[in-house]
């Protein structure tokens, strides 16, 4: 095939991804960390759009917490599969709120993308350079 000689290169690859969508998150997320109760509740507001109205600072909080954290986890490969599955549900949640605002394709395409690339990593996972592969009792 062509360019095979790339594929000695894949958990190189899994480490470039997993250490740059994990600093976007956590650029991404600080300030809704930080933003405080305000922040929150706006945020959390998007969570109407897939039903659940109730305590919108909380929904808030953990958003603003699945991307900072995420994103965290994401860079050093621990509860790696956790980490997608909460960045994924958050980016979908995102795109929901787009999609319900009457928001085109360029308003939420870049939650749909990367809610694709966190559905993806949650099942390739964190590869070999991680610290979920450097204390799997399993092995």
């Amino acid at each position: 095939m062509i360019l095979n000689h790339f594929n000695r290169f894949r958990e190189i690859g899994i480490l470039v991804m997993r250490i740059g969508m994990g600093i976007a998150f956590v650029i991404h997320g600080l300030p809704k960390i930080v933003g405080g109760v305000p922040v929150w509740e706006e945020l959390g507001r998007a969570m109407g759009f897939i039903g659940i109205t109730s305590f919108p600072a909380f929904w808030g909080f953990m958003a603003g917490l699945a991307e900072f954290g995420g994103g965290i986890l994401l860079i050093l490969g621990v509860l790696f599969r956790p980490a997608c599955m909460a960045l994924a549900f958050t980016m979908l949640t995102a795109m929901m709120y787009h999609i319900g605002k009457g928001q085109g394709f360029s308003d939420f395409s870049h939650a749909m993308e990367d809610g694709i690339i966190f559905l993806a990593l949650l099942l390739i996972g964190p590869g070999k350079y991680s610290l979920d592969e450097k204390f799997d009792t399993k092995r």
